[in-house]
């Protein structure tokens, strides 16, 4: 996120990290990463719709009404929000965002009392580290099952670069941009680490309610802990912010795929119908596009439908790691040619805070993090081993990476002579289109905010600055 910002800022650019890579490494890796990452948030469109409307099932009352009687409405609510543009994006994340710290929060503190054995209610009084030991194990499956557990990890963390996305958008990029990075790391310690080692601490890793569909508590961990605590009433109260954080991660498939989408396609690297954008900046085709993927939630209503998911799913377990190494590739790269044409960095208006070692630490990771998937596909936990079924489900978005990337050599080849070289050469990377004079913009925005004032922006820009 930091090498993210730094490129963002100095060119906040429609497409942002997808060109980017195109720019720095190779238009053909950058068209893969991009179309791939597309297509990433094209399939967990439906599949987020599909478990929001297992969330609602959670209560009682909606046990006899079908999943399909609430697709339809879910995805009502996902147009009207697009409609709104980039600003009614970011005003609904905003709370939705609000809603899920605050939630947070209280699990932490609620975490907490339930490990010492302060709840009344939970005949398993102080528990300590005791589910951190035999037999229930803080690793289970050891190294094998530590490397299964990459890729949810990356999974879950996707999100964080469409700061990067929203710059064309963005009033004042040199200011926001730097504030959202420099937030995730903390973010991440509080909410997510800190909840996570909790739930850890509190629930049990053989508890049968894990991954259960049929239970009240619908597999959600979170549940899961105060309901085993034995709590009335708050377990509805979390189903309820899990199915808005569900809904949350929709609408930021509908954000992430358009963007990309309708960049790729400004830049002549996807249909050209695809880049209109409207007067108040809608990218109206491929957000139609988005939600017509958003109508595959009712395969899961078919037989063998669950099946048909996981392979959808399998195109996007993987993006995310090819993306981010796709960035800090970038970023090296960059930082090379910025230094070859005799510019210093304190001519950069940010600088990322761990610098090019950041990016190359980055790309190890997810090298190493790749490499752990590969040995996962081919032994998965409980075998079978050298399955062409289960490896396929696992690692698809390899093959499917290496086949886009051949797929725009191929045509670039014959159509785009200029994208035929391997990668990029130093020398030859540009580095002066699309630089903006951000310190006029800057200044422009920041006087527009001043004049704003008052008690209630105050509140808001505070509780922005949190989330």
């Amino acid at each position: 996120m930091q090498a993210l910002a730094e490129m963002t800022v100095l060119y906040p650019i429609n497409g942002a990290f997808t060109m980017y890579i195109c720019r720095f490494v190779d238009p053909s890796f950058g068209w893969a990463c991009g179309i791939e990452y597309a297509i990433s948030w094209l399939t967990v469109l439906p599949f987020e719709i599909s478990a929001a409307c297992n969330m609602i099932h959670f209560w009682p009352g909606s046990h006899g009404i079908n999943n399909s009687a609430w697709i339809v409405p879910l995805l009502v609510a996902l147009v009207v929000i697009q409609f709104f543009g980039v600003r009614g994006y970011g005003e609904v994340e905003f709370a939705l965002s609000l809603m899920k710290i605050l939630a947070c929060i209280g699990f932490i503190i609620l975490g907490i009392i339930i490990n010492c054995g302060g709840v009344p209610t939970d005949d398993r009084g102080y528990i300590g580290g005791r589910y951190w030991n035999d037999p229930y194990s803080a690793f289970l499956n050891g190294f094998h099952g530590f490397c299964s557990v990459f890729v949810t990890a990356a999974f879950a963390y996707t999100g964080t670069e469409l700061t990067g996305l929203a710059a064309a958008e963005t009033a004042n990029p040199k200011k926001e941009i730097p504030k959202a990075s420099n937030q995730v790391a903390w973010r991440i310690g509080i909410f997510y680490v800190v909840n996570l080692l909790l739930v850890g601490l509190v629930v049990p890793a053989n508890s049968p309610l894990y991954g259960s569909a049929t239970t009240a508590s619908q597999g959600s961990p979170f549940v899961i802990a105060i309901e085993l605590a034995g709590i009335k009433v708050l377990p509805s109260i979390f189903n309820a912010v899990i199915l808005i954080a569900v809904m949350s991660v929709a609408n930021s498939c509908t954000f992430g795929s358009t963007r990309t989408l309708q960049a790729l396609a400004a830049n002549g690297m996807f249909p050209k119908k695809m880049a209109y954008v409207d007067k108040k900046g809608r990218p109206i085709p491929v957000v139609i596009l988005q939600l017509l993927f958003g109508l595959l939630a009712f395969i899961n209503l078919a037989h063998n439908g669950g099946t048909i998911f996981n392979w959808l799913l399998s195109l996007s377990g993987l993006t995310i790691l090819f993306v981010y190494g796709g960035i800090a590739l970038a970023h090296i790269r960059f930082r090379k040619a910025w230094a070859m044409n005799g510019h210093t960095l304190d001519e950069l208006p940010y600088k990322a805070n761990c610098g090019v070692w950041g990016s190359w630490i980055c790309l190890l990771v997810c090298v190493l993090a790749l490499i752990a998937q590969f040995y996962v596909a081919l032994y998965p936990i409980g075998g079978p081993n050298l399955n062409a079924s289960n490896f396929f489900q696992l690692y698809l978005a390899g093959p499917l990476l290496i086949f886009l990337y051949l797929v725009w050599k191929g045509y670039s080849w014959i159509y785009v002579p200029e994208h035929r070289p391997l990668f990029i050469r130093t020398k030859d990377i540009d580095i002066y289109t699309g630089m903006r004079d951000i310190s006029a913009v800057g200044t422009s925005a920041e006087g527009e905010e001043r004049h704003q004032g008052g008690a209630v922006a105050y509140i808001k820009n505070a509780v922005r600055n949190i989330i």
